[in-house]
Formats: C-alpha cells, sequence, structure tokens
C-alpha cells in the first residue's frame, strides 16, 4: 500500500460489526477515516447504532444484513460498498462474525457442532474466498481466531477447533495472493469483556480468568480493535501470513 494513499479513500468491510469486537473495530476504523460497510446477522438496529455513531463525527457508514456462510449475501457486502462509496473497490475486510458453544466434548449437542461449523468455518472461508477475489492491491484480510486454541481450556473443544481452521487458512491464502500486495492475518483474543464472552459464566469464573494474563484483567474490544486498526494500516503491512494472540500474555 503507497505510504501517500490517503485513509479517507480507503473501504473497509467488518463482518459482526453491530456488536463487541466487530463493533469496536467499526468505530476504530471509522475513526481512521475508512467508509465502513457494517455486515450483520440480525440485529439491525444495532448495526444502525454503529452507522450513525460514525456519521456523527464526520465519517460514512452503511449498514448491510448478510449471513456470512452465504456466498451470495457476503458477495452483496461487496457489491454493497462498491455501489455506496464509488465503485473503487475494497480496501480492508476484518472477518469478526462468530459463534460461540461451550460444552465437553462427550455432551456437545451435534446441532450446535453443526452450528459452530456453518459460522466459524465455513463463514470465514466464504469471506475469505470473497476477499481473496475481490480486496484491492495494497489492502488486508484481517480474521479471527481464539487463544483457547492454544490454552486448551476443556468445555472449548468445539469452539477451539473451528478457531483452529482459521488459523490453518491464513497462511495458506497469504501465500496463495503472492503478488497481489494483499496481507492475511489472524487476530486471536484472549478472555475479552464481550456479550459473547460473558454469556453464562458466573462472577468467579470471570474474576478466574481476568487473573490468568500477567496483566491481570480481561482484554476490552477496543484492545482487539487497536491490533486490528494496526494491521489494516501502513503500519502493518508487513505483517503477514500471521496468527497475533492478543492477550495480555495468558499464552
Amino acid at each position: 500500500m503507497p505510504p501517500e494513499e490517503n485513509a479517507q479513500t480507503r473501504v473497509a468491510i467488518v463482518t459482526g460489526g453491530s456488536r463487541g469486537i466487530g463493533r469496536e473495530a467499526v468505530t476504530r476504523l471509522g475513526a481512521d477515516g475508512y467508509s465502513v460497510v457494517v455486515g450483520y446477522a440480525g440485529n439491525r438496529e444495532l448495526a444502525e447504532a454503529a452507522v450513525k455513531e460514525i456519521a456523527a463525527v464526520g465519517g460514512r457508514a452503511i449498514a448491510v444484513q448478510a449471513d456470512v456462510a452465504e456466498e451470495d449475501q457476503v458477495a452483496a457486502l461487496f457489491d454493497a460498498a462498491e455501489a455506496e462509496y464509488g465503485g473503487g473497490g475494497v480496501d480492508v475486510v476484518v472477518h469478526a462474525a462468530g459463534r460461540m458453544y461451550l460444552a465437553p466434548v462427550a455432551d456437545l449437542d451435534l446441532a450446535k457442532l453443526d452450528a459452530l461449523h456453518r459460522t466459524n468455518i465455513r463463514g470465514t472461508f466464504v469471506v475469505a474466498q470473497q476477499s481473496a477475489r475481490r480486496i484491492r492491491r495494497g489492502g488486508a484480510l484481517i480474521t479471527f481466531s481464539t487463544s483457547v486454541v492454544a490454552l486448551a481450556l476443556p468445555g472449548y473443544g468445539a469452539y477451539s477447533a473451528s478457531k483452529g481452521a482459521a488459523e490453518a487458512l491464513t497462511m495458506i491464502l497469504a501465500r496463495e495472493l503472492r503478488g497481489r500486495d494483499i496481507t492475511v492475518n489472524t487476530v486471536a483474543p484472549g478472555p475479552t469483556a464481550t456479550d459473547l464472552f460473558l454469556e453464562g459464566k458466573d462472577e468467579e469464573t470471570v474474576a478466574r480468568m481476568a487473573a490468568m494474563p500477567p496483566l491481570e484483567r480481561l482484554g476490552t474490544p477496543a484492545d482487539i480493535a487497536e491490533v486490528v486498526a494496526f494491521l489494516a494500516s501502513p503500519a502493518g503491512h508487513w505483517v503477514n501470513g500471521q496468527v497475533i494472540r492478543a492477550n495480555g500474555g495468558i499464552v
């Protein structure tokens, strides 16, 4: 990406952009001057709130509903970006959409396993496929895994396995995009104070997990969005094909 390129002309798509880390990434990229497409699965109200937040500070954003596991709907995210922002293309894709179910391997409902695979594996692959076809030169694809892949916590088997698939894709796609000047990286947060993480956990469990990193706290969506912004920026463009464990030193 040429260093002289003005970030005000650049376009970003964020899946899972209505909540949690995705929402914070939308806000952060909007503050950096990106024109943003906020991809959301079902909560239009939250997605529109993110759009209004960016508009309130002079930025540009639209909300587009899409199931990340459906090729035509993900393609429509890119179509919407090109139609709304002048047809020049998309520079950054942040794939933050995800699903989590926790249970021991012996007890997990296989219907939930299928749902995890559909969103976390197929969805990541579909978004990566469209990104590989349509991100313009100098751009970046940023996907998400989890530090639980390295922590190997009981109860996280199905979720961790689905995110391990995203990690496996990262370097392969980076190499397949040789000559395109496009980076592919995966961010693997540790325990982060989002609705997805906090759901179903009692205060004792949350406190115990917050104490695990040497920094002795949970991560915040803003912590992770800063990593995303770096990888999307010219400063982060030499980082490629990597899984970045943003977790306060937990592993």
